[in-house]
């Protein structure tokens, strides 16, 4: 009898999960929708819904339009059923925005970092500030807080406690989850940038409908998401994706990590602007910060050959690792996102260009190289998915 009960909450569970998840990403849809698209029977569907909609998980947004029959009504999860709080935690600025349950941003706060001091208590005190002020912009109670997600540079190991390790910015084991819940009561969840990235494009944005797609995030420095069969490629310590710290020049410019000839010691936009600094014999690159530096780059291209000569040799650069993305892992899409990338947005067809030389035709001609579609905020919305993915897999209840 107990097995029996146990295996039915299973079922039940497993089947508001799927349901949940759909309505959740491809929402409003009408039960009908459902039906066709889970594989579930019509009353298993009907007495799911029924129980989130009295849940108030999910709500009717309205009739569909109909062909002459009885209208279907359309239904979609409450945006105002719980709320998740995104955190990009840059080399440059912690970010926190405040998002409703259908990922509407409600609120958003931003604390600049000096990248020469990066200490982690000090992050850990902006993370827990920008709580603070996103739900005091919105006035939402932390009880109606399902989690924080944080996207942060480096490794992320997961355990009990997430642990970064962050070369570039001098951190080793860092116990950054033990650090941010000495100020919070909230559910954390902690994981590369690069991959909140790509789970952010993988769910709204240039990834949707891909199974197997690469996300490169290029700012300050360079990584990378791999997913493959739509499920995010981690290795043996949720290391992969270091795509920055492959070796495109060996024996060529020093990196931060220490090594030589990396991709990002020439197409992080550090690496670009001391690139133009040094083309321009040590003369200051015009700007109070990174971002301020590269727009005054990019704007000069258009009369400076010095500035155009940069750009250019960056675009090949980014193009050869492009191509070796290809040729690693055979990508539908290879999607380029982060601050930096989008400030060189018009460097896209020459990046294509590139890769096309230096990858292995067959792989080049099946990949679409693109831009994503989130802009400079993917990281954080990315992160404020990660308490949602649990979410919806244990069947749309809270542990």
């Amino acid at each position: 009898m107990e097995l029996a009960r146990a295996t039915n909450r299973s079922v039940r569970l497993r089947n508001r999960s799927a349901l949940l998840t759909k309505l959740f990403l491809d929402g409003p849809l009408t039960r009908q929708d459902l039906v066709r698209s889970t594989g579930l029977s019509q009353p298993a569907v009907s007495n799911v819904v029924g129980d989130l909609i009295e849940e108030g998980l999910v709500a009717e947004a309205g009739a569909a339009e109909s062909d002459g029959g009885r209208p279907s009504m359309m239904l979609r999860v409450a945006p105002r059923f719980a709320f998740v709080i995104g955190v990009d935690v840059g080399e440059t600025r912690v970010r926190v925005e405040l998002f409703d349950f259908a990922m509407a941003l409600l609120a958003s706060a931003e604390y600049p970092l000096d990248p020469a001091r990066t200490e982690p208590a000090v992050v850990a005190g902006h993370v827990l500030a920008g709580i603070d002020a996103v739900t005091g912009q919105a006035r939402v109670a932390p009880a109606d807080v399902l989690g924080v997600g944080i996207g942060v540079s480096g490794v992320v190991e997961q355990g009990v406690h997430a642990v970064v390790d962050a070369q570039a910015l001098g951190w080793d084991r860092v116990p950054l989850e033990r650090l941010i819940n000495a100020g919070t009561d909230l559910p954390l969840h902690i994981d590369n940038g690069a991959k909140t990235l790509g789970q952010a494009e993988m769910w709204f944005g240039a990834g949707r409908g891909a199974r197997h797609a690469v996300f490169a995030l290029v700012g300050s420095g360079v990584g990378a998401a791999v997913v493959a069969g739509g499920v995010t490629y981690r290795g043996a310590s949720s290391s992969a994706g270091e795509w920055g710290h492959t070796t495109l020049v060996y024996g060529g410019r020093s990196c931060r990590c220490g090594a030589r000839g990396c991709l990002e010691a020439y197409v992080g936009a550090e690496a670009i602007i001391d690139r133009y600094r040094e083309a321009r014999r040590g003369r200051a690159v015009p700007g109070d910060d990174e971002e301020s530096q590269l727009t005054a780059l990019v704007e000069a291209a258009a009369n400076n050959s010095t500035a155009r000569r940069v750009l250019d040799e960056t675009a090949g650069y980014l193009g050869a690792g492009v191509a070796n993305l290809i040729n690693l892992f055979n990508p539908e899409r290879v999607v380029l996102g982060g601050w930096a990338a989008m400030a060189l947005a018009d460097l896209l067809p020459a990046v294509r260009e590139a890769a096309g030389r230096q990858a292995l035709r067959q792989p080049y001609e099946q990949a679409s190289i693109e831009l994503c579609r989130l802009g400079v905020d993917a990281v954080a919305l990315g992160a404020a998915t990660l308490p949602i993915a649990r979410f919806l897999a244990d069947g749309g209840v809270r542990r």
